[in-house]
């Protein structure tokens, strides 16, 4: 038994005659005539009795048909749904990343990225880069984004893509430093400075670039991203050494831009993204399109940032 003939058996089921059946099909009668009978044969059971040309059903025909229609059904569905994760317009996809981008910058792209007409499951998680590192490491997402993790070379579970943009300074807007036109770590020595906690690699290439030109550094306040610090600039408590992506933020923020300005870093000082991939979870073709794009797009506003900086 296969689509064939219960699609034939369906068609027959359905139609005045025959002829209807197989117009309906695209088929010839006698081939539809000898789907019926091999579908009887493999049976054991007579489905039809022959009036004339008629083929008229015996009772069990019909307890056949209700089966045949959940087959067909079901069939058609799966049919639909391969259709869909081809033409990627259906699936699931089940992405993290790192609470600044997360806030913002990066569920608008997916929104974006999608096709309107998309049956799409979206599963995105706020979570730490060290987080983020672990359900990679354990095959639970599709990718990531995040901070570069340090002895990235070694890991075995997971492959992470560096990305690196010059960071920026973000200054409260009345400040006479939102005027400069770069702002160097000798004008941020001894200012209160907006810092990622000490243990972060950003904040340890900040405290290092400090240190290496004898200055002092006064963290005023500290926060797990720079999203909150970013309010306490904007009330003139704060500086900040920023990554490229929060500027981003700033500039998709009208509420935050009028208060913060941002400018050019005098010393070059790179910050570290990296696109986390599980290496031993399958991917579908549009987790890796959506990976591939996001990957264009950080690159993208990397590039202008860097543009501006040069």
């Amino acid at each position: 038994m296969n689509f064939t003939l219960l699609s034939s058996f369906r068609a027959v089921m359905t139609s005045a005659n025959l002829s209807e059946a197989a117009n309906k099909l695209g088929r010839t009668q006698p081939a539809v005539s000898a789907a019926i009978k091999t579908l009887e044969e493999q049976l054991g059971l007579k489905l039809f009795d022959r009036v004339g040309r008629r083929m008229v059903p015996v009772p069990e025909a019909q307890y056949l048909l209700a089966e045949a229609e959940e087959i067909l059904s079901r069939l058609e569905r799966v049919r639909l749904t391969i259709r869909g994760l081809v033409d990627e317009k259906t699936g699931n996809l089940t992405v993290a990343a790192m609470p600044g981008p997360v806030s913002a910058l990066f569920p608008r792209f997916i929104a974006e990225f999608l096709d309107p007409d998309a049956d799409v499951n979206v599963s995105l998680a706020a979570r730490t880069s060290a987080q983020i590192a672990e359900l990679a490491r354990a095959q639970n997402i599709d990718f990531g984004f995040a901070d570069y993790p340090e002895h990235a070379e070694s890991e075995t579970l997971f492959e992470a893509e560096l990305l690196t943009g010059a960071c920026f300074v973000a200054v409260p807007r009345t400040h006479r430093l939102a005027q400069v036109e770069a702002v160097s770590l000798r004008d941020l020595a001894g200012l209160p400075m907006g810092t990622l906690p000490q243990a972060h690699q950003h904040q340890k290439e900040v405290t290092a670039a400090f240190a290496l030109q004898k200055l002092s550094q006064k963290v005023s306040v500290e926060c797990q991203t720079f999203h909150p610090i970013l309010q306490f600039i904007g009330c003139g408590r704060c500086f900040a050494i920023v990554d490229p992506l929060t500027v981003a933020h700033v500039q998709l923020s009208p509420e935050i831009g009028k208060d913060v300005a941002i400018r050019p870093l005098s010393e070059p000082l790179l910050y570290r993204y990296a696109m986390i991939s599980p290496r031993y979870r399958p991917t579908s073709a549009l987790a890796e399109r959506l990976k591939s794009a996001w990957k264009e797009e950080v690159e993208r506003i990397l590039d202008a940032f860097s543009a501006v900086q040069d």
